[in-house]
């Protein structure tokens, strides 16, 4: 069932885009389009001046926004119908780290089994120093106590490879359910410091 609601959220996007560009190709080409047998009955409208360049760009910059909002609104209901909320967890990722700890990979386990693995570029683990979050998993799991268990490998203290995990015991409800994998710098112990919370 949830593939028939994606397909059919899919080629609901996919009609409005194809409405989009028929409609801007419709207001390009409105004056070209006149057969020569026609011309005495459309005088009067050939007549009036052509649509100003700034009033055709205005209403195409307006499709292109509700096209946009349309895109955020289905992708919305496509989440709220994979994911409901008594069923759905969601896991993101902050750091405040510098000093001691440069950040390759998470891998995140739920009751013992891989969710997902992400590997980072250093474009992205600069985002996430500057005060990025990451959404870095979204899922369903049942009701009841869950256990999350993140890891992460990485590049320690004196460059040594490093790797550390986090365990974080949930009480499930009927309630979407959100935790936060914090990695932060110690300085009084001199290295990393990887927490998990519930939010």
């Amino acid at each position: 069932m949830r593939t028939t609601l994606t397909t059919f959220i899919h080629t609901f996007a996919m009609a409005a885009l194809f409405a989009l560009l028929f409609t801007s190709a419709s207001l390009s080409a409105q004056e070209d389009q006149a057969p020569a047998s026609e011309e005495a009955l459309l005088a009067p409208v050939l007549e009036e001046p052509p649509l100003p360049d700034s009033k055709l760009a205005e209403e195409m910059e307006t499709l292109k926004q509700a096209l946009v909002n349309l895109n955020r609104d289905l992708f919305i209901l496509e989440e709220d119908l994979l994911f409901p909320s008594s069923t759905q967890i969601a896991v993101y990722l902050a750091m405040d780290v510098g000093e001691y700890f440069k950040l390759d990979a998470v891998e995140l386990k739920i009751d013992g089994e891989l969710a997902t693995n992400y590997l980072y570029t250093d474009r992205q683990v600069n985002a996430l120093f500057k005060g990025g979050v990451q959404r870095l998993y979204v899922g369903n799991v049942n009701q009841g106590m869950r256990e999350i268990t993140a890891f992460f490998i990485g590049t320690g203290p004196e460059n040594r490879p490093y790797k550390r995990a986090v365990t974080l015991e949930l009480e499930k409800d009927d309630e979407a359910a959100t935790v936060e994998l914090k990695i932060v710098d110690s300085t009084t112990k001199q290295q990393p410091v990887f927490e998990a919370t519930v939010l």
